[in-house]
């Protein structure tokens, strides 16, 4: 493994451990609050832990008494802000990084033209960062921390702050550049860990609640933050008499067993909504109360707390859904997918 983390910082909570390996993407997914830039920042050296350790291509960087500060461990961390030096033209705090470490001027700016070019900024070269867009500001971040020649780079919601409209270049930016490189990616966005990351960590409270390959998690999500952000339903609870917290579906191959904790999870377009329960064909039902409806492509997504369902407008005009509706969801269920967590 390129990094290892294990890491205890009490007054933040965080009590958390990750490994990535030589050249791949780890995207680090949570709500608010979970300890994720905390992960980062001593990954980074600029927290101490309480107890653990990191170490770094087997380098250990916060042994006793042999604390590596954050200048010397090859580390590069890009957050929303790209921090340019406001005095210093693009060209010029590119060729920082490469100066920090030891190279000559004209070295130096040799590195930062190269990794401007790579980002898609080299016209912006002569420029200062007050004449730069939010989006162009963190292309040449980027190329300044890649400059930088680092052995890990760290990247805390680099796109956060952007406009809308910039955000799909700037992803295929990353997408290429960031190939083979070892990245630990801290976002909220679900896309940036679909395009970008080759595994992904969800935390929760300073723990690691879920971890794997980013389409296993994604596709079969174990907590309720990653099931909302995938777009997925999730009820979890012990599995009894063949459903989960009452909802029945199917189980896959690693079925639990009676009472073991379990989930099920089914898509919002496989949710029927009614105002009085369904007869018919046995299916899941939920008697909810809407709390909000908001666009979603060319339907409407009708949510209820945690559950949410996906209905043609013409039908949510018809059952005159609104926040405070009483209704029921339906799914069938063949459409819910249940495993262990």
């Amino acid at each position: 493994m390129s990094l290892e983390l294990a890491a205890t910082v009490a007054a933040r909570g965080l009590d958390a451990a990750l490994e990535v390996a030589d050249g791949e993407t780890l995207a680090v997914l949570g709500p608010n609050g979970a300890g994720k830039s905390t992960l980062l920042a001593v990954a980074a050296g600029l927290l101490r832990p309480d107890a653990g350790r990191v170490t770094l291509d087997g380098r250990d960087l916060t042994a006793p008494g042999t604390f590596v500060p954050t200048h010397d461990r090859r580390i590069a961390l890009l957050a929303q802000d790209p921090l340019l030096f406001p005095h210093l033209s693009v060209l010029e705090n590119v060729a920082f990084a490469p100066r920090s470490r030891g190279a000559g001027r004209r070295e130096a700016r040799a590195t930062a033209r190269r990794w401007l070019g790579e980002v898609g900024a080299a016209d912006l070269a002569d420029r200062r960062p007050a004449r730069v867009s939010g989006g162009q500001g963190q292309r040449v971040a980027l190329a300044r921390a890649l400059a930088a020649d680092p052995r890990l780079l760290l990247l805390d919601e680099p796109m956060a702050a952007l406009d809308v409209s910039v955000l799909p270049a700037l992803r295929q930016t990353l997408r290429r550049v960031l190939a083979d490189r070892t990245v630990v990616l801290v976002t909220h966005d679900v896309l940036d860990a679909l395009l970008l990351a080759d595994r992904v960590v969800v935390m929760e409270n300073g723990r690691v609640v879920e971890a794997g390959p980013t389409t296993d998690v994604l596709e079969r999500p174990r907590s309720g933050f990653t099931a909302r952000i995938a777009g997925l339903n999730l009820v979890s609870g012990p599995w009894r008499d063949g459903a989960v917290a009452g909802v029945r579906g199917i189980a896959a191959d690693d079925a639990p067993v009676e009472g073991e904790p379990a989930v099920a999870v089914f898509r919002p377009s496989a949710v029927s909504v009614f105002r009085e329960a369904p007869g018919g064909s046995p299916r899941n039902s939920f008697p909810v109360t809407v709390t909000e409806l908001e666009p979603h492509g060319d339907q409407v997504r009708v949510r209820a707390g945690h559950l949410a369902a996906d209905v043609t407008v013409q039908s949510a005009a018809e059952l005159d859904l609104a926040p405070g509706a009483r209704a029921v969801f339906a799914v069938k269920a063949s459409e819910v997918a249940v495993y262990r967590t």
